[in-house]
């Protein structure tokens, strides 16, 4: 454990271990006394990146806690080996992995904070453990639900044909049971980034990061390329764990949509952009219907993220303080 990390301004930071040989990376930033909070990262497959999270709350106020969930970022081993076992990454483990953090932080009750892929996680978690939720707060809202995962890997084609083309193709030339159409094009991509083959699976890296950036990049002049790509471990992390758990509906059975009953007592702020091609606002809307009492933001320039949704985000989260106060 460390103390007063100069760079990230982190109260405490460390490692802790989980089950199959995992170690978890997790800060904390704000007031020991605070209201505690949880941040969750994107992805699959993403990381805390510079912990730019934390300034979207009153740290006077706050006792925030940020992880890098098991094969990400600082924890290790790396899901970017193809010998870590597919098997390790999962909704329930990443949900057991929070409770093992709650527990190691004495955490009674915590706000949650779930972007993009993290909402997903974020209902999960709480589903599984309502008593441990103050409240909740969704920024991007995904459930990873069969018909999202078919939206963004494949309907959305429609919107981009050349490059949902080129993405195809890649799979056809190299999964014969894509090609005869026994397998979905995630289902492709997912064996693709496990394969034996270090330059198989780097080159299709390198496909499905294009492809992400391409419908990110809706409205742009010209595809925006995310410069963490260029880093060959988080890319071939976050290829391998955004295809695996979008291959399996994000280990949700029964989905998430259908378990609200188990929170909707719990206050909850959705915050969505209008123009999000990757994760359409019916997703958003369908989960606000069924929570009464839910609030849903929908800022109308923005899409996967923007500076609107920013600016509600901490909005939102200086109003669960206040409802937790």
């Amino acid at each position: 454990m460390g103390t007063s990390d100069q760079l990230s301004g982190s109260i405490e930071h460390g490692f802790l271990p989980v089950d199959d040989g995992h170690r978890l990376y997790w800060e904390e930033f704000g007031s020991p006394d605070g209201i505690p909070a949880l941040h969750l990262h994107g992805g699959p497959g993403g990381t805390l990146g510079s912990s730019g999270y934390r300034h979207r709350w009153d740290l006077s106020r706050t006792r925030l806690i940020g992880f890098e969930q098991r094969g990400c970022g600082r924890s290790s081993p790396s899901a970017s080996d193809p010998n870590v076992p597919a098997e390790h990454f999962t909704t329930q483990k990443l949900v057991e992995d929070i409770e093992v953090l709650r527990k190691d932080r004495g955490i009674e009750r915590w706000i949650l904070n779930g972007v993009s892929w993290g909402s997903t996680l974020a209902l999960a978690y709480a589903q599984a453990h309502p008593e441990r939720v103050r409240g909740i707060v969704l920024f991007a809202v995904t459930t990873t639900s069969r018909e999202e995962v078919q939206w963004i890997t494949e309907s959305v084609g429609r919107i981009f044909p050349e490059a949902w083309e080129r993405l195809s193709s890649f799979a056809r030339a190299y999964v014969p049971e894509y090609d005869s159409g026994n397998l979905s094009l995630v289902d492709a991509y997912s064996l693709l980034l496990s394969c034996p083959d270090a330059q198989l699976r780097d080159d299709a890296s390198l496909e499905w990061a294009l492809w992400e950036d391409t419908h990110i990049s809706l409205g742009a002049q010209e595809v925006i390329r995310d410069p963490r790509w260029s880093d060959p471990t988080f890319r071939h992390c976050m290829t391998r764990l955004t295809t695996h758990f979008w291959a399996h509906a994000g280990f949700s059975q029964p989905p998430i949509l259908e378990l609200v009953d188990r929170v909707k007592h719990l206050p909850a702020i959705f915050i969505h952009g209008r123009n999000d091609v990757s994760s359409p606002a019916s997703t958003a809307w369908n989960l606000h219907q069924r929570w009464p009492g839910s609030e849903l933001i929908i800022c109308e320039g923005d899409a996967h993220g923007g500076t609107s949704m920013v600016e509600r985000w901490s909005q939102a989260n200086t109003k669960m303080l206040d409802l937790s106060s």
